[in-house]
């Protein structure tokens, strides 16, 4: 179990900032060596002086040093967080989570939620748990709606914001406020994988547990599959719940796994920085455009959700933020951008190939700028008449912004939509 009170307590890590707290939290120097960058601990197994006597850690599945420090680390990020659990995949974190519900359980899950979220509910924890899932658009839909979807056994809400792929922004106290209000009094859970703990920081909201997928921008290097739960002081049962679980399971990552994803939470508040504002300059372009239908990027003065964007924002992202000059055109909201070609699928397969820089790819959060057909990819296991509804048609393409030069990106996208569309509309 990984618990940040004593840490602050020693290091004043309540008064450091969020790149500070990256680099330094779970990262002390070593006692024995002075070594500054944590050694690859591979043991399996650990030496016990006597019976129950050892030193912290007896099998690796149950606790293993590397592990123990991303934890500390990614529970120091979430601000508000005490507890984290580093686990082998966000699915796996997905499946521990749902687990903990028990038999007979109902879930609320905002209804443009991440393919494999929807296949683990439906075909999964439905079918073979006995666990319900009703999807509602958390973004849209008014009290009576969201408050008539909540059950006597309903003991989750699960929000992503802005949900995979269409970007919806899940305006998150209210969600808790309908919560608490209920004589369920289910847990809210926001996936804040797209946003990362420094644009979003739910558990302030009023969450009661943030879901990364750590292959994304935690990791940000795009060679590590992982997932993670964040915990507040408060959930502490839960937490050991939850650990108890990932233990039977044994739903664990491996420590090189987390050796990596610890360096790369260390670059996590550059890196987004550099995501958000080349996100906002291809959005801007992609807005220009003669050859796009549509752009949803809340960060853009012009989206519907733009000024709850800017409210739903991190402490420390806001001052990041405000630290820029003025931009009429809009604010740096993460690096995910999704948009609608004009034309249909055989343009977006042209846009999608012809991209220098932008790679044909699944996932996101890299350092380097991926592309994708969210029909046809990611969320290919979502029926296509619920794709039709929730507006993920043939024509709508992701892009994960990395961290390039901007200009180049910019360039990269307006060239690729030339090809895609601009020549047929020429012939």
């Amino acid at each position: 179990m990984t618990a940040t009170n004593g840490v602050n307590g020693v290091h004043g890590v309540e008064k450091d900032g969020f790149g500070t707290r990256a680099i330094h939290v779970g990262s002390e120097a070593s006692p024995e060596t002075g070594a500054v960058i944590p050694s690859i601990s591979l043991s399996t197994t650990y030496k016990q002086n006597g019976v129950g006597k050892h030193k912290g850690y007896e099998y690796s599945r149950s606790g293993n040093p590397n592990r123990n420090a991303l934890e500390e680390t990614l529970a120091s990020l979430e601000t508000g967080g005490a507890f984290a659990l580093a686990f082998s995949s966000g699915s796996a974190t997905t499946a521990t989570v749902l687990q903990s519900l028990g038999p007979g359980a109902h879930i609320l899950s905002v209804n443009d939620v991440y393919g494999g979220t929807f296949r683990y509910m439906k075909r999964v924890a439905e079918e073979n748990q006995g666990v319900e899932t009703t999807f509602v658009d958390l973004e849209g839909a008014d009290h009576a709606t969201i408050t008539a979807a909540l059950k006597d056994n309903t003991k989750l809400i699960w929000i992503e914001s802005p949900t995979n792929p269409t970007l919806r922004v899940i305006d998150i106290p209210r969600i808790v406020s309908l919560a608490r209000s209920h004589p369920s009094n289910p847990l809210v859970l926001v996936d804040n994988t797209f946003l990362s703990p420094f644009y979003s920081s739910p558990l302030l909201l009023g969450a009661d547990i943030v879901l990364h997928s750590l292959t994304k921008y935690i990791n940000g290097h795009s060679d590590v599959v992982m997932g993670a739960v964040i915990l507040p002081e408060h959930h502490a049962p839960l937490a050991a719940k939850l650990r108890f679980l990932q233990n039977a399971i044994g739903a664990i990552p491996s420590p090189y796994d987390c050796w990596l994803a610890q360096r790369g939470a260390k670059t996590l508040h550059l890196r987004m920085k550099a995501h958000g504002v080349n996100a906002l300059a291809v959005a801007k372009a992609l807005a220009r455009s003669p050859h796009v239908e549509d752009v949803i990027y809340p960060g853009l003065s012009s989206h519907p959700r733009n000024a709850l964007a800017y409210r739903s924002l991190s402490p420390h992202a806001r001052k990041f933020v405000d630290s820029l000059p003025e931009d009429e055109g809009g604010f740096p909201y993460g690096g995910m951008i999704s948009f609608r070609i004009k034309g249909g699928a055989e343009e977006a397969d042209k846009f999608l190939t012809a991209t220098r820089l932008f790679t044909l790819a699944e996932s996101l959060g890299g350092v380097e700028s991926l592309a994708e057909h969210p029909a046809q990819m990611t969320h290919g296991s979502i029926p296509e008449a619920e794709r039709a509804a929730l507006g993920i048609g043939a024509n709508l393409v992701r892009l994960s912004v990395g961290v390039e030069e901007t200009e180049d990106l910019v360039a990269d996208v307006e060239q690729a939509l030339a090809v895609a569309v601009g020549r047929s509309v020429e012939l």
